[in-house]
């Protein structure tokens, strides 16, 4: 697992490089094509779906925003039975204003509407989340990639910590899990 993670360190580390050269990063490159930036709206929309692995993500930010470094978050999915088949949210990867890792987080169900999985379940779907398209950007498809892979313990017991939070929570599971005063269930600030 050590080498998989230096090498997916590597391939972040180099989309950035690569990405930088064009005075671009993960996040302007994520936004080029929009007119404007608002607030809950999908980047890129319809948002990005590999049919091969079944990874699907989007971007959007939040106002008031989640801190006063976050612009805003990659939401991961993985759909395992293809397009038309449940969605399950993986993590979502906060950025600052500059593109750089700023946190990993998790949500509670009712955030983002997935099919939901418990923790073990879950984690079983992070090797599954290989976006290996060229659009909109194969180097945002590969850092996203990577950033999983790279960080893929840490992600592992954010997801087992997002349950153990809400099995905390009074109340039937899927009214916990629908519980609109509960949105992020665990976050780990990176560097």
């Amino acid at each position: 697992m050590d080498e998989q993670r230096e090498r997916a360190a590597q391939e972040a580390a180099f989309c950035e490089r690569l990405l930088a050269k064009s005075g671009e990063n993960v996040l302007r490159e994520t936004l080029r094509d929009a007119a404007s930036v608002e607030a809950w709206a999908h980047y890129p929309p319809g948002d990005v779906f590999d049919p091969e692995s079944g990874g699907q993500w989007y971007y959007h930010c939040h106002l008031p925003a989640a801190d006063g470094t976050e612009h805003g978050h990659y939401h991961c999915f993985v759909r395992p039975d293809g397009a038309n088949g449940p969605v399950h949210h993986l993590i979502a990867i906060g950025v600052d204003a500059f593109g750089k890792l700023h946190r990993l987080f998790t949500v509670n169900q009712w955030v983002v509407g997935d099919a939901w999985l418990p923790a073990e379940a879950t984690i079983a779907l992070l090797p599954r989340f290989d976006m290996q398209l060229a659009k909109p950007s194969y180097l945002v498809n590969r850092w996203l990639t990577a950033i999983v892979t790279q960080y893929q313990p840490e992600i592992e017991a954010l997801i087992r910590e997002r349950d153990q939070v809400l099995g905390e929570r009074a109340g039937e599971p899927e009214q916990v899990r629908e519980d609109r005063s509960l949105e992020v269930t665990s976050a780990l600030l990176i560097g």
